[in-house]
């Protein structure tokens, strides 16, 4: 397994793995992949925006997004948001969600965050588990979301 940023290349795998595996009725989204490549280039190049990928046999089969957030709170710390957990559904359950999880943590705590929060829309007792494990508790805090 290898754990990379995005690049440019892993356009294809990424509008894949978010369209077919991030959820089980993915967003009726654009197929526009010229639009894809452009917004996924302009993302990687965004100060504290990472897509993370891991790569096995040369494929992009799951990947994170980290977002560092600059702050005027807590010492001027930082805090991280991580969104878009996402496995192919073929390699599920062999390790790369949570390898990815960790090296993204390994990113915040290195950019001088305090915390990191993620939101997720699963109900699944297994995939709140995952998260429990990697050290997130949905205790500390509340979260709401207002769609737009």
């Amino acid at each position: 397994m290898l754990i990379r940023p995005a690049a440019p290349d892993d356009v294809h795998a990424l509008h894949d793995l978010y369209m077919r595996h991030l959820t089980k009725t993915p967003p009726p989204e654009p197929q526009d992949l010229e639009a894809w490549s452009a917004l996924l280039a302009e993302l990687t190049a965004t100060p504290g925006y990472r897509i993370l990928v891991a790569e096995e046999d040369g494929r992009a089969v799951s990947s994170v997004t980290l977002v560092v957030i600059r702050n005027l709170t807590h010492n001027l710390r930082p805090y991280a948001l991580i969104e878009n957990v996402v496995t192919h559904a073929d390699y599920r359950g062999r390790g790369f969600a949570s390898a990815l999880m960790n090296r993204a943590c390994e990113m915040a705590r290195d950019a001088g965050c305090y915390k990191v929060m993620l939101l997720t829309g699963s109900k699944s007792e297994s995939t709140l588990r995952f998260y429990e494990r990697r050290g997130f508790n949905k205790n500390d805090k509340t979260g709401f979301i207002r769609w737009l």
